[in-house]
Parts: structure tokens; sequence; C-alpha cells
């Protein structure tokens, strides 16, 4: 297998596809790839890196942590998305940290070339603040599923966000569903989790395969 090169990656990366020849070749000569084991922290919570991570491979976990150690899980990132573009605006430190789900591969591009970026691009301007008020957006309904939600409609809703279409045009979830993570997400106890998701199985909500995969029916949006 050919190896790629910088231009070619960004080239894959949403956030730069708007990037002239000039501007993608001047991007490609700045960032650096860099390989995240499974736990390794990307970025961390209350300091700053001075970068944009752009995840290429794998997956990481963005998690925030209060004063006794309490950790809530606030989104999953996956490949194009990226990450620490508020510090790099703001210059304040990170709000949350950034963990390798599993070995994660990251194009890393530094402050300066961001901020020549933005500028000298339009289109990727207008893309880092679509990025940011879909962040808002997601910080918005994880708000008002805490405020208004009973445990049914936030597990419900995670069940939701974690799950993605098949060929049959139903929602799954392939891998196994953690009740930890599901807990941290929604500010319920692994065990409280553990029941509901229980009863949504017995009463035909969701079907759990034994592979551990799960499937969605259209039954949960209701809830969700």
């Amino acid at each position: 297998m050919a190896i790629l090169s910088n231009l070619d990656l960004i080239r894959r990366v949403p956030l730069f596809s708007t990037l002239t020849q000039a501007q993608a070749e001047s991007v490609a000569e700045a960032v650096v790839k860099r390989r995240y084991k499974r736990g390794e922290v990307i970025v961390e919570q209350g300091k700053k890196s001075n970068f944009l991570a752009i995840v290429l491979t794998g997956r990481a976990r963005v998690v925030t942590t209060d004063s006794r150690g309490r950790e809530v899980i606030l989104a999953t990132m996956n490949p194009g998305d990226y990450v620490g573009e508020m510090s790099l605006i703001d210059n304040q430190p990170h709000s949350a940290t950034v963990r390798a789900e599993v070995q994660t591969d990251v194009l890393i591009l530094g402050r300066v070339e961001f901020a020549r970026c933005l500028p000298e691009n339009t289109s990727m301007a207008y893309a880092v603040m679509k990025g940011l008020v879909l962040r808002l957006r997601h910080a918005d309904r994880k708000i008002e599923s805490l405020a208004l939600m009973d445990v049914y409609g936030r597990v419900a809703r995670a069940l939701l966000e974690f799950a993605v279409p098949d060929k049959d045009g139903r929602l799954v979830i392939r891998e196994r569903v953690s009740r930890q993570d599901v807990a941290k997400m929604i500010g319920a106890s692994r065990e409280m989790v553990s029941r509901v998701m229980k009863d949504l199985e017995d009463r035909g909500f969701i079907e759990v395969g034994e592979d551990g995969s799960t499937i969605i029916k259209d039954r949960l949006t209701s809830l969700g």
C-alpha cells in the first residue's frame, strides 16, 4: 500500500476541502501526522496545546472532569472531526479532555498556520464557524435532556446518537453498548442505566444481538 503524503491526507479532510492548491500545499508543509495509542490524551482540560488536531483514523472521546474526579462524556470524535479550534481562537485552556478510544491517527496544525489559513480562505473560516455552531447545538440538546427528560428519555437519546443506518435502513449500534459510558453521558448511575436498558429491551424498544450489537426500533424515537 502506498504511503499517503500530507497533501493527500489533508485533501481527505472536509475542513480543508475548499483550500486552493497553493493553500493546500502550504498547509501540507505545516501539518504533522501523529499517532495516539488507546487511552492517550490528545488535548487536556485546563491546558493549552496551541494546535488544531484533525482525526484521520480511529476514534476519540471528549470528556470533562469535575473537582471530585467524576467524568462526563460530552461527545465522540470520528475521522474528519477536529478539536482545538476554540482554544486557538480565544487563547484559553481547553474546556475538555480528548482521549483516544482506540489507536487514532491525527493531523496536527499549529497556531500560526491555522491563523494564516482563516483570513486567506473564507470557506474554511465558514467551515470552522459551522463546526462551532454544531457543537453549540449539541450542547444545547444535552442541557435540554438533562433538565427536561427523565432517565428513559436520556438513555434513548444517547442510544440514538450512537446508532447508524445499516444497509436495510435500520438504526444499529454495531459495538456492544457500555452501560458505564452511557451513564457518564447522561448523568446517571451505571445500575440505573442497566435497569433502563433491560426494560427497553423487554418492552421491544431495542433488540440486542448475540454479537452485542443493538437494533433501535422506531418506537424509541418517541422517548428521545
